[in-house]
Parts: C-alpha cells; structure tokens; sequence
C-alpha cells in the first residue's frame, strides 16, 4: 500500500525550506495524477518544469496531462521539449513516446519507445508501446519481436501474445491456442484480459477456417466486459436523429473551393483506412490520422455542460456557434499539433455524425463517407477489438446491438445523401473500391479537386504510419477476400440479420440459412 499522506507530508516540509525545488514539485504532481486530479497534476508539473527547466520528466508528465485534457496540441508542445532535453530514463522515454502516438506523432515516438525498452528490456509495457508503435510504422517483424519480449517478461500480461497472434497467421501445426486457453482460464474474471485473450482466440481460429468456433471465442471474450460497461441504444438512436437535424437546420456552400481537408468517416472496418491510404499517396494530400480535433472544436465553442464531447445537445448547439470561428480553430489545431502544411485527409470514422457542421463550418471540405455490405459491416464492428475506453463504440459487444446501431447509421447516411451538397458529400462502397480500384480512385481524386496520379494506386507502397486496426493490411496489395465474409459464418449470425431485414438494410431473399 502507497503511503500517499506521509509523501505528501514530506514534500510539503522540503518546500518550506527549499520552495523552488522542481523535483519536489515532481513528486507532488506524480501524487496528485494517482488520485486521477489531471488539471491539478498539470499545474504541479508546470511548475516543476518552470523551476527546474531541465526536468525532462516533468515535461513528459505534463504532456501527458495535457493529452488527457484533450490539449493536443500543447500536449505536443510540450512532449517535443522534454525530448529536446535527450532523456535517458526509460519512463520519461516510454511517457514521450505514448504523449507522441496518440497525438499522431508516430515517427517521432519510435526512438523514445527504442530508448526505453534500450534501458529496461524486462518491462513488459514498455516493449508492449514498442511493439504497436513499430505495428503502425509497417515494421511488422521488429514489432513481432517486441511483442515477444513482452509476452516473455511478464507471465501475467495480457497483451503480448495476444498481440503477436493478431499479426501472425496461425496454423494447424503451429499455433498458439493452447497457451492461450489457458491464459483465457487465468484471466476470465478481468474483462480487459479477456477480451484481449478471446479475440486471439478468435483469430486463431479464423485462421484455421473455423468460423462457429471463432463467434463462440469471441462471445465469451466480450462477456466480462459487456457485463461492465452501459450500453445505451437510445443514445446511440438521439445521436443519429441530431445529425439528421443538423442537415436540415445548417446551410452548406454549395460549391465552394476544393483545397480544404478531406474527412473520411462512416462505420469502422468499412474501407476507411483503405480508401485514406488511396488519397493520401497523392502528392497533395498528407495523411492525418484519426484526428478528434473537430469534435473538441465544437464542444469547446458550444459549451454544453455534458462530460461527453459528442451528445445531441452539442450537436443541435451547432447551429447558434461561429461557424467560421470553428472551422478555423480545426484547422488550427490540427496545424498546430502535427505541423501540417496543405492539404490533410482526417480519418475520424465518428465525424460521420459530424459531417453536416464540418461543411458548414470548413466551405472547402470535402466528405467521403464508406460503406460496406450490411452483413460484413457487422460481422467487421463485432469481430474488432475497439478501444475500451471510448464509449462511442460500445455496441459492438453484441452482434444485435451491431444491427441496430447499423440500421441507425443507415438511415442517417441516407438522410445526408437527400439533404447534403453531393458536390461535397459523397458515397462510395467498399466492394466497388476492392474489384474496380482504379475506376473509384479517379472518381474520388476528382471529388477532391485532384488530377489523377499512378501512386494512389500502389497505396500499399504508402510509408506513413498507421494507426488503425487496418495497420497491417494496408501496407499489402489490394485483396478481395474479405468480399461476403458474412457468409462464412451465416449460421451464427441469425438474429443481428434478423434485424438487419426488419430495418430494410438487408434485401429478403439474400441469406442462405434460416
């Protein structure tokens, strides 16, 4: 047990003495971020660094109280001066390394990720944060490797293995599911660990064409966590019936321009990141990322007292900010943080709920929102292992409420396509890109405004990081297997394809198994 008070104590006596000690300042934000005081954890660390301005930890640690405040950008700043400062601890190195990813920093983290697992090899979550930083730069063996290192320093963790099943095939001869049966047993009553280990399990058995096996592995998987976490459809329902408000009360410029950035959204796993690495191996699109800027934006300029960034009432508060005020603070922000010049494409699958605000707010975006076959839209969202931090995604632990939310974001996208300028929203369909890729590029590029270019169709050539859980599959060449996936598992699918029939997503007729 942590003895916090007397920590507490002892710092509060060096200061009375010394009251310019920035390690002691350290110290003192270090405790108040274990008892999850963020803003208050920040001042302290600021302080810190202002006392002692050659204190890469406190840097570090304010960046990452930064990030946790949704400062990008300042968490960036800051993040960039500890490391101007060259740490060698490997928690200050691990700390700028992870401030660095989320805020899209990816190639400027690897080195810190190296520096610390470089001190402290037997660290498991060090070698963990390696690992999926060097998964999202393409470097699909060293991170294999990192994985494995992970897995080995600690017997307990449950991300390794996991982890380094998801990035290898697994095979009849050799596989990892005995070892991962039993993690599963050791870990069944930690949601988290389960779900990790149960969606291996789950892979593991894709890989050996055995779908039954693979929904029952993925069902117990998400069990412990579904039976934790609140799902709420009719929030889910209230989101979409606000975006559909917000097209119907905001006006659009109806051609205005085509150098603004490039969003990408719709449901996940849907051809997003595919069509993104398509568009940005143009010469004159940059990739951004999966940005949250926007939303950040508008909750900051709507000033709706919910602790959520994305909600019905921030959405219908949309119609009484500054527009342009907000559109120039996305760009802004984006700018700021990644040091981005020209255009960008955002890959934020969410700001599909965004997109009437995004083009009222920002006259020279352009928005592609991806779909996909019902079915595969569903089988995709249940089978991905989403951040279990971000409620947003929360529907994906059954298959039922998978349908339903889909059966949502139809209406929704069907909605957009009568009331939104088509010059300016547009459709396009994941099968289509996969069997006529060249045929759909040159439609999007001249969406964009943009002349067509060969690269865009070698975007597996593309060397930019990703940082999606499409990271591996974009860097090969263009497949067409996962094209009517559902069909392979048909039969454990009969209730969410029962929904998605009543709802009119899914033609009568077209399922085999009844």
């Amino acid at each position: 047990m942590r003895a916090y008070a007397e920590a507490h104590a002892l710092c509060l006596d060096v200061l009375k003495d010394a009251p310019r000690t920035g390690e002691v300042y350290y110290l003192l934000g270090q405790l108040t971020l274990d008892h999850n005081n963020i803003g208050k954890a920040e001042e302290l660390f600021s302080v810190a660094a202002r006392f002692d301005p050659g204190h890469a930890g406190a840097l570090a640690q304010q960046a990452r109280c930064l990030l946790a405040l949704n400062r990008r950008a300042d968490a960036a700043q800051a993040a960039r001066a500890a490391a101007a400062l060259e740490p060698t601890d490997a928690f200050t190195c691990d700390t700028i390394g992870v401030v660095m990813s989320r805020a899209g920093l990816h190639t400027e983290a690897l080195p810190f990720y190296a520096a610390a697992t470089a001190a402290e090899p037997g660290n498991a979550g060090y070698q963990y944060n390696y690992g999926a930083a060097l998964q999202f730069a393409g470097s699909i063996e060293p991170a294999r490797r990192a994985y494995r290192q992970c897995a080995a320093a600690d017997a307990n963790d449950t991300r390794g293995l996991p982890s380094l099943v998801q990035l290898t095939r697994q095979t009849a001869e050799e596989n990892e599911i005995g070892i991962l049966e039993a993690m599963f047993a050791k870990h069944s009553e930690d949601p988290d660990g389960a779900l990790r280990i149960g969606h291996a399990l789950a892979k593991a058995h894709e890989d050996l064409k055995q779908p039954e096996e693979a929904l029952r592995w993925l069902a117990r998987a998400k069990a412990p966590k579904r039976g934790r976490i609140r799902h709420d459809a009719a929030a889910d329902a209230a989101l979409f019936k606000a975006a559909q408000r917000s097209a119907e009360r905001l006006s659009f410029a109806p051609g205005a321009g085509r150098s603004g950035p490039v969003f990408i959204c719709g449901m996940p796993r849907t051809g997003t990141t595919l069509v993104d690495r398509i568009l940005s191996s143009h010469s004159a699109l940059v990739p951004a990322g999966e940005l949250t800027d926007f939303a950040l934006c508008l909750k900051r300029l709507a000033r709706t007292p919910s602790n959520l960034v994305l909600d019905p009432e921030t959405l219908d508060a949309a119609s009484r900010v500054d527009l342009s005020a907000l559109g120039a603070d996305y760009l802004e922000s984006v700018r700021a943080s990644l040091g981005l010049e020209g255009r960008f494409t955002d890959k934020m699958p969410l700001n599909i709920l965004l997109a009437p605000v995004i083009l009222a707010a920002l006259p020279e975006a352009r928005i592609i929102c991806l779909r996909r076959h019902p079915a595969d839209t569903v089988l995709s969202n249940y089978r991905q292992m989403f951040a279990t931090s971000f409620s947003y995604y929360n529907y994906a632990y059954t298959l039922e409420d998978t349908a339903r939310y889909y059966a949502g974001f139809d209406r929704l996208v069907r909605h957009y396509e009568k009331t939104l300028p088509p010059e300016r929203f547009t459709v396009v369909h994941y099968e289509q890109v996969v069997t006529d890729l060249e045929t759909e590029t040159r439609r999007l590029l001249a969406f964009c405004g943009l002349p067509f270019e060969e690269g865009c169709l070698a975007f597996h050539e593309n060397t930019a990081p990703v940082a999606t859980a499409s990271s591996a599959q974009v860097r090969e060449p263009l497949y067409t297997s996962a094209l009517a996936r559902w069909r392979r598992y048909e039969a454990g699918l009969g209730p969410a394809l029962d929904i998605l029939e009543a709802e009119g997503c899914l033609p009568r007729g077209e399922r085999e198994a009844r």
